[in-house]
């Protein structure tokens, strides 16, 4: 049917579909007198409006891009613009438009916020409920858990505050998580029911939430269990909070064996504090030293350059060997009928590194205070205790592999001979092997007697080796100036202080933890040199393991400096006797 007539100027402008659309409909007379009664007084945008928007009335008007200022040249085109949807879509589909606004009103109340938190993870966020010694071992570990929910009983809060007096280690560590919860709780904003933000105090790291246990929970443990015990309070809480929270996963993180062993009987999960570990496996510890494979010659051979600069040759030499070396790694290459090479990396660019040869000290021509190397490991480790340019030396090695022997052998011919450093200083870890037997009369260096019995052996062995001949006499006055230049501290009084031109040992450093260990090194002053010794199969100290001890860090992180070096000792050297009972004791 032909469209009719326009009924003014203005709505002549609007394009015949608008017509069309709401022709068919029958035309409400309720509604179109209304139309033309406001045609008159309606400002000159709105008017086409309510022409197009006939079957809508009651959409509202800030809704729309409306433009009260709007040019009169401009009303056609902006008019043209709101009616064209409707060319596209029947009249019917326009409907539920109109109730979309009012729809939102009701979502943001009904979405959690926690969820957009979990949606940025790879997975759901789990909820870890801490014991008691997790804390004390680690006072940073509330922020080691990425975008997961954290959990704390109220006993374990209860047992934090018992351990907080006292100058230890535990002490301090109860204190510094202290201070920690009450900076989460202090912070703006922060509200303990529904859970702290642990990124409120600036740990970017940390996205999740801390809760707390405010009321009591309702659980069932086995009667064997004793129900005063702080442990069995705690697996109550993680067996009430998996079925509070189900299906998410409640986990229990302990460093106490028979804890995580209980939880596991009892079907809950349970994990060991893994954030402390610098390895997995101490097998894969950084050992120092790299063999050259038996064809390297005759693959790089060509392109090796080699030239000499005093006492030392230099190869530059390029493949993929160099991607595995390190700045100040050594290097070997023994094969039978060929020269062998001993070398340690200076310098790494591109894909090229460049090898210096060592110094042999197991030559009698290069005695150090009367000793010489007997095995390529204790070589490389003499090159690195005599190089003025190491500042920071670390050995490994089991029983009798002449770690502490080298390293006093380097230090008193740097201090007495060749005046590099004023003296020695020597520490380590007060951990005992079995029972403690008490308090020890005395001054610090008295007190620190009985740790020493290693020093006094190997400095027994050296006075002997240096005195020669010299008579009775003469070994009394070696021993007297010897000792006058070594110096024995404890590692209570270490912080604060700093060491200007001394040759620091620490002994028994397998038994530091890794906060330990950065207070020890870095009391180093100018012109000092550390050297961290220690045994990693034989660690006494509680909850310390291979992976965690403060000597792994220090090898991991100090790995390719170019002033620092690191040896594993592979062969003892003690006797027969001991190299036989490491092995098969």
């Amino acid at each position: 049917m032909p469209l009719p007539p326009a009924p003014t100027r203005r709505a002549a402008q609007l394009p015949p579909e608008a017509f069309l659309t709401h022709a068919k409909p029958a035309v409400d007379t309720a509604v179109a007198p209304r139309r033309t009664s406001t045609r008159k007084t309606a400002t000159p945008i709105t008017e086409p409006l309510a022409v197009a928007t006939e079957a809508t009335p009651a959409r509202p008007r800030a809704a729309l891009p409306l433009d009260g200022d709007a040019a009169p040249a401009n009303r056609g085109r902006r008019a043209a613009k709101l009616a064209a949807p409707t060319t596209e879509q029947p009249a019917t589909v326009r409907a539920p438009e109109v109730q979309a606004p009012v729809q939102p009103t009701t979502t943001p109340a009904a979405a959690p916020a926690p969820r957009a938190r979990k949606a940025r993870g790879t997975g759901p966020a789990k909820l870890f409920v801490l014991d008691t010694n997790v804390l004390l071992h680690d006072p940073s570990s509330l922020f080691r858990f990425e975008e997961h929910d954290i959990y704390l009983p109220m006993i374990v809060l209860e047992e934090l505050d018992a351990h907080k007096k006292g100058m230890t280690e535990v002490a301090r560590n109860g204190r510094q998580v202290s201070r920690a919860l009450d900076a989460l709780a202090a912070a703006q904003g922060a509200d303990i029911g529904k859970g702290l933000k642990l990124d409120s105090t600036g740990q970017r790291g940390a996205t999740g939430s801390l809760f707390f246990q405010t009321a009591a929970l309702d659980y069932q443990l086995p009667t064997s269990l004793p129900q005063g015990k702080a442990d069995n309070q705690i697996l109550g809480v993680v067996e009430a909070l998996r079925k509070l929270h189900t299906p998410r996963e409640v986990v229990l993180v302990s460093k106490d064996i028979n804890m995580r062993v209980k939880a596991r009987a009892l079907g809950l999960v349970a994990e060991d504090y893994q954030n402390d570990k610098t390895l997995e496996d101490g097998d894969l510890l950084y050992s120092g030293s790299l063999a050259l494979p038996t064809d390297f010659w005759t693959k790089a051979g060509k392109n090796v350059e080699s030239w000499q600069s005093g006492v030392h040759m230099y190869y530059r030499i390029s493949g993929p060997v160099v991607a595995q070396l390190m700045i100040n790694q050594f290097v070997y290459f023994e094969a039978p009928g060929e020269p062998s090479l001993y070398a340690r990396v200076t310098e790494i660019r591109d894909k090229t590194a460049v090898l210096e040869t060592l110094k042999d000290y197991g030559s009698s021509k290069n005695t150090v205070w009367g000793v010489n190397t007997r095995n390529r490991e204790q070589n490389f480790a003499m090159n690195l205790l005599m190089d003025p340019d190491v500042d920071f030396v670390t050995l490994t090695g089991t029983a009798g592999t002449g770690k502490t022997l080298m390293a006093l052998a380097a230090g008193l011919t740097q201090v007495l001979d060749e005046r590099r450093y004023t003296e020695i200083i020597m520490t380590r870890a007060t951990v005992s092997v079995g029972e403690d037997i008490g308090f020890l009369p005395g001054t610090e260096e008295e007190k620190m007697g009985p740790w020493m019995g290693a020093l006094d052996d190997n400095l027994e062995f050296l006075a002997k080796g240096d005195g020669g001949n010299a008579g009775e006499w003469g070994r009394a006055a070696t021993n007297e100036l010897i000792r006058s230049r070594i110096k024995i501290k404890s590692m209570n009084f270490m912080r604060g202080r700093t060491f200007l031109n001394k040759y620091v040992i620490i002994d028994e450093a397998q038994n530091l933890t890794p906060k330990q260990m950065k207070t020890l090194v870095t009391r180093a002053g100018p012109g000092t040199k550390i050297i961290c010794m220690g045994n990693l199969a034989q660690i006494d100290t509680p909850y310390l393991t291979e992976g965690s001890s403060g000597l792994t860090y220090a090898v991991d992180r100090f790995k390719g400096w170019p002033h620092s070096g690191h040896i594993l000792l592979a062969r003892g050297e003690r006797s027969r006797l001991a190299d036989f009972a490491s092995e098969v004791l």
